[in-house]
């Protein structure tokens, strides 16, 4: 277990601690006004409803209601604990907690055998990389790579390795460490016999390619023959740690240029992405051959708005393209497609043209997704066919109808007039035609999106009854003013307030207080243990209010507070009176009646 962190030093993590600066390695986020917005990681959406606030050092998201400080940002996200979330933020801090943490462990309590499946991976990721570069085992492997393009420098960048022409060294290897086979083998290392039982190892003589997880750790293998053997590629199998339509290959090492650069370049496969690498292109990944996943497109999404798509440009990399761009198109990207010359990969065209060539004429040269999706449309066309240029034509007035810019449609309508020699009106005509039907067909759907900032927060409230936004309001000048909050708890007159959660971050508030702590809402979530008043907390304080807060606008609000419980009081009584009535008892209704005007009284008293 993690030895207790000192309370000076959690002081110096909290003031180090950015959390613009921590939540962008997540969430890429645009500055509007004194805040940040983003898309939301908690929930998946469209429109960013995720706020940050670099002033009061909180985030809160206005669709799903999460919320806190940096250290919840990281435990909710990732499932840590405050004190592993704290380790991470020292170690992006530079800062010493003159701790000590167990070897391995890297600061996050996870389950043992998933330890164990991610420490039987780093040790072989090593192990494959020291047999390829340092021994007469790897030898063979080594010069194949190089003679494909590879340089050392890359091998060690991505630590590519070699397995043994072994049935059953690693197995073996690993049991001397003590390695559970049965863990090994959910881990997809090793492989049972049916017959008797007995393990033989997975990767044999094969080029491994270790894959890692988005925070670096090595979580599986794509091992490649040297010559004929099938499959090409022998991959490790989906397990505990590995799940390919959530990974993205080499997103751990990207990202720092993702974010300088604000644009992701998509690859089918790590070869291209490795390539690519080389030839100054560090901004790649790649969706590990298989197709782009919504979950792959989410992790995108939050990242970059501007995503170049350079697949194989045979048949396959085409569609693959084309759905890969329909997926990101949804959620907002902006889309470009680089389209690779004479049925060639990446791979292939570096090896042959080189790195300089790439970058200038294919990912410089990209296709808008507009374009591309004329190209695409024409494969297999015989546009000098009538019927297949009437087909071509209405197939692109129907994405041009998907465009909202007017220029945009009106750009591309006056191509196809030229190319085709039509009336560009007669297209026009055609094209709001398409417009208006769709439009019908739709009716009906809603495509709700969650509001942002101030617009969210005025809707929200409004929602809301009186009583209840008086005691947020209330909350919310509390949480800059100790003073205040004893003066409100002297004004309550022993009374509390009405929604359960409020009073009890009040009375956490008053317990901060008494404890000589000054008003900082980052400590203050720090200080309450409950996940649900973290959310309402950061809520609350997203709130604007007016800094000077009016002795009658406290009044208005203690008001609102104390009367809620005689409004339902009142309600009480009338069906008790209404009730009396139907009875025929109506000295009791009457009696009833007198109590219902005192309880008026005292209301506008």
């Amino acid at each position: 277990m993690t030895e207790r962190i000192a309370e000076e030093k959690l002081n110096q993590i909290r003031q180090a601690a950015d959390i613009v600066d921590v939540i962008s390695d997540y969430v890429q986020l645009k500055k509007q006004g004194r805040n940040y917005f983003g898309l939301c990681p908690f929930h998946g959406e469209n429109t960013p409803s995720f706020s940050v606030s670099p002033d009061k050092q909180i985030y809160h998201c206005f669709g799903c209601g999460a919320g806190g400080n940096v250290f919840s940002f990281l435990m909710e996200l990732e499932g840590v604990s405050f004190q592993e979330a704290a380790l991470k933020l020292a170690k992006k801090a530079n800062i010493d907690l003159e701790i000590h943490t167990p070897i391995g462990n890297k600061g996050k309590s996870i389950p043992k055998d998933t330890q164990m499946m991610l420490d039987a991976h780093d040790l072989l990721r090593k192990f494959y990389h020291h047999l390829l570069v340092n021994t007469k085992d790897g030898q063979h492997a080594l010069e194949y790579l190089l003679s494909r393009g590879f340089t050392l420098d890359s091998i060690d960048k991505f630590q590519i390795g070699y397995s043994l022409k072994s049935w059953d060294f690693i197995y073996k290897m690993l049991m001397k460490r003590g390695y559970d086979p049965e863990i090994l083998e959910k881990a997809g290392l090793i492989i049972k016999r049916e017959r008797d039982g007995s393990y033989f190892d997975r990767f044999r003589d094969r080029i491994m390619f270790p894959i890692f997880d988005h925070n670096g750790d090595t979580i599986a293998f794509s091992g490649r023959s040297l010559g004929a053997d099938e499959p090409k590629y022998l991959n490790s199998p989906e397990t505990p740690i590995f799940n390919k339509s959530k990974i993205l290959y080499n997103f751990h090492q990207a990202r720092p240029s993702i974010r300088k650069l604000q644009e992701i370049i998509l690859f089918e496969g790590f070869a291209d992405v490795i390539a690519a690498n080389r030839a100054g292109v560090e901004n790649g990944v790649a969706s590990m051959g298989t197709s782009l996943t919504s979950d792959h497109v989410a992790i995108i999404r939050r990242n970059v708005q501007s995503v170049t798509i350079c697949y194989d440009s045979d048949n396959a990399g085409i569609e693959a393209a084309y759905r890969a761009g329909n997926l990101l198109s949804e959620t907002g990207c902006r889309i470009k497609v680089a389209i690779m010359p004479d049925g060639m990969d990446p791979d292939e065209y570096i090896n042959r043209f080189g790195g300089d060539k790439y970058k200038a004429e294919v990912i410089d040269g990209s296709m808008t997704w507009m374009s591309f999706k004329l190209y695409y449309f024409r494969r297999g066309k015989n546009l000098n066919n009538e019927g297949d240029r009437l087909l071509y034509i209405e197939e692109v007035l129907t994405e041009i109808s998907h465009l909202e810019k007017a220029v945009e449609r009106d750009l591309y309508l006056r191509q196809l007039a030229t190319e085709f020699s039509l009336s560009l009106d007669a297209l026009k005509a055609q094209q709001k035609q398409i417009y208006y039907n769709e439009k019908r067909r739709n009716q009906g759907k809603t495509n709700s999106v969650p509001k942002q900032s101030l617009i969210f927060e005025r809707k929200n409230n409004a929602l809301k009854p009186a009583y209840h936004n008086a005691e947020r309001y209330l909350l919310a000048h509390m949480l800059n003013n100790a003073d205040l909050a004893f003066r409100v708890q002297d004004m309550l007159q022993g009374n509390t307030f009405n929604i359960d959660e409020h009073q009890a971050i009040f009375t956490y508030l008053l317990g901060y207080y008494a404890k000589g702590l000054v008003p900082n809402v980052g400590d203050f979530l720090n200080y309450v243990e409950d996940q649900k008043l973290k959310r309402i907390i950061a809520e609350i304080e997203m709130l604007t209010i007016n800094e000077d807060l009016q002795d009658q606008e406290l009044t208005d609000y203690i008001r609102q507070v104390l009367n809620y419980p005689k409004l339902l009081k009142i309600k009480e009584k009338e069906a008790e009176g209404k009730e009396a009535e139907r009875r025929k008892d109506y000295s009791h209704a009457a009696k009833i009646a007198m109590e219902i005007i005192e309880l008026r009284k005292a209301i506008h008293s």
